[in-house]
């Protein structure tokens, strides 16, 4: 019954988010600046800490610390994702109005496909002990490349199912206002924003691989794993334009986040043999994300933090002229 009432209080909390940030806060489409990022950033990790305390005082101190933790984990990771999709929208040339849009329903997708990956990891452990061992070697792996692919540039166009859609579905080359679908001489033409929502998602299905086995090493409960997730994914978009105009600010931190999934997947490898508690790996994770982000503050010139804030994207166009 418990569970329950968490999960439905859960449920209408997040509908009500979402209906006010589309219906209310960017009702109309509209760049948002860095201050106004930075507002509600703070906004949605004020809210997520609220929750926090919620399941620390309703279901004991252990989810609390699991949720922290998890929460953590996906906060940190989702700072790495936020630097791909930068990369995404100025490949596709999206103009900053239109982009809050694209990431609002990124966002419900993500919502969607990481209710799947959670739910499929956890029976996936539950029916086969030896997953964590796959999970904890795959995690190893993923900080070992996160550290060899440091500064590589992507290509979104690369993935072999966006060419094929690109080839299959009809799209125009130029921008149409927020839209997605525009109708033109009677027939349905799919717009530049919807290919870099396509992108989007792909990308973040991506990152879901790398990110849920990393909170699974922190909990097994399906509502702190989920919960926690979705509130990292939340206030993904506003995180997004607060990196975006203060991207030097995260110079190190690939390294940081490479630390932080090494240390979940020997977590996951010796849990037979040895638990780790929830506060070590808690203490942990936020000391290597303390570090890495003084590092790259120590790092950046104070001149070239000026420029970054003042022009983070550079000039903006209309066209798409990638498709």
């Amino acid at each position: 019954m418990t569970d329950l009432w968490f999960w439905l209080s859960f449920g209408v909390l997040l509908a009500l988010l979402l209906i006010y940030d589309l219906g209310v806060l960017h009702r109309r489409p509209h760049e948002v600046h860095f201050r106004e990022a930075l507002w509600q950033s703070a906004f949605w990790i004020l809210l997520a800490l609220m929750f926090n305390a919620a399941v620390y005082a309703w279901r004991g101190p252990r989810s609390g610390l699991e949720f922290l933790t998890a929460y953590l984990i996906e906060k940190s990771l989702s700072v790495d994702n936020i630097f791909v999709f930068i990369m995404i929208f100025q490949f596709f040339r999206v103009p900053r109005a239109y982009q809050h849009r694209v990431l609002f329903w990124g966002v419900l997708g993500a919502l969607v496909m990481r209710a799947f990956f959670i739910l499929t990891g956890i029976r996936l452990l539950e029916w086969f002990h030896w997953m964590t061992y796959v999970f904890g070697a795959f995690l190893i792996f993923t900080a070992i490349k996160l550290v060899r692919d440091q500064g590589k540039e992507i290509d979104p166009m690369a993935n072999p199912i966006i060419r094929w859609l690109r080839q299959v579905l009809p799209f125009r080359t130029e921008y149409e206002g927020p839209r997605f679908v525009l109708r033109h001489e009677g027939s349905y033409f799919f717009t530049p924003l919807f290919l870099t929502l396509l992108v989007v998602e792909f990308t973040d299905l991506v990152f879901a691989i790398d990110s849920i086995p990393a909170v699974l090493a922190v909990s097994r409960d399906v509502f702190i794993v989920y919960t926690s997730n979705a509130f990292a994914i939340l206030g993904l978009r506003a995180l997004y334009f607060v990196v975006a105009g203060f991207m030097l600010l995260f110079a190190y931190l690939s390294y940081g986040l490479a630390a932080i999934l090494l240390f979940v997947g020997l977590k996951m490898l010796i849990a037979d043999i040895y638990h780790v508690p929830v506060t070590w790996s808690l203490a942990f994770i936020a000391a290597t994300l303390a570090v890495s982000l003084l590092a790259s503050l120590w790092k950046v010139p104070e001149s070239a933090l000026a420029v970054e804030v003042a022009d983070p994207e550079g000039r903006e166009a209309t066209t798409s002229k990638n498709l």
